[in-house]
């Protein structure tokens, strides 16, 4: 009879995980958690725990909490994508098109349930980091709509309106929707296109000049008041 081999077959080793591809866990496991507990409830013990990773490769990756929420927002906020296509739009001058665009965005799922608890959640515990995604993201945002506005209202397409209120009047409608339909789980009375079309036309409607109203030339058009100041969205 033949003897068995004393030597054991080698075990199969594990595939390594990319750089890139671990640290997109990270993000992810934090973003979750962070959305549940809190920035300053949430421990980094915890982070490692759900993206399957060492306390130590998340501080390689990201030296503190402060510097792993800046890469949450830089990779899942919804803003640098939507203030590129209203600069896109705004050269063509499709009122429609431009706050559908905006509209489709927001409705449609952005942001995603858990960078939505953890912007209020840093909002609420009164967090320096609220103000970084302030400033950084939300007053871009509405600077770039807002502009868009001021200039429609000059072509004398728009009423002559606040720039600024009349953005987040908009966004206002969107937000609260995404609220309701995220935080409070509010069942949807219609398709997310139509929900789309119902905003939109409902805006537009109060926005948009009507062909019985006087148009005003370009010179006598009144700017409205502090439109051409410094904006605090």
């Amino acid at each position: 009879m033949k003897q068995s081999s004393s030597k054991s077959s080698p075990k199969p080793t594990k595939p390594r995980i990319p750089a890139a591809a671990r640290r997109a866990s990270i993000i992810r496991a934090a973003a979750s958690i962070f959305g549940e507990k809190g920035f300053s409830g949430t421990k980094t013990r915890e982070i490692a725990s759900r993206a399957g990773v060492s306390e130590a490769l998340i501080f390689k990756h990201f030296p503190s909490k402060e510097d792993l929420y800046a890469a949450i927002l830089a990779e899942q906020s919804p803003v640098p994508g939507l203030v590129e296509r209203i600069q896109t739009l705004a050269e063509q001058r499709n009122d429609v098109e431009m706050f559908t665009a905006i509209a489709e965005t927001i409705v449609g799922g952005a942001p995603d349930q858990n960078l939505m608890r953890l912007i209020l959640f840093s909002a609420l515990e009164n967090h320096e980091l609220s103000d970084m995604f302030f400033q950084n993201h939300i007053r871009h945002f509405y600077d770039a709509l807002a502009s868009y506005i001021e200039q429609r209202i000059a072509d004398g397409a728009f009423q002559p309106v606040e720039p600024l209120v009349a953005a987040r009047a908009f966004m206002g409608m969107l937000i609260y929707h995404r609220l309701l339909t995220v935080l409070f789980r509010a069942p949807l009375t219609q398709e997310p296109q139509d929900i789309v079309h119902t905003f939109v036309t409902v805006f537009m409607d109060g926005l948009t000049r009507k062909p019985s109203q006087t148009k005003k030339t370009k010179s006598k058009t009144r700017t409205p008041k502090g439109s051409k100041k410094t904006r605090s969205s």
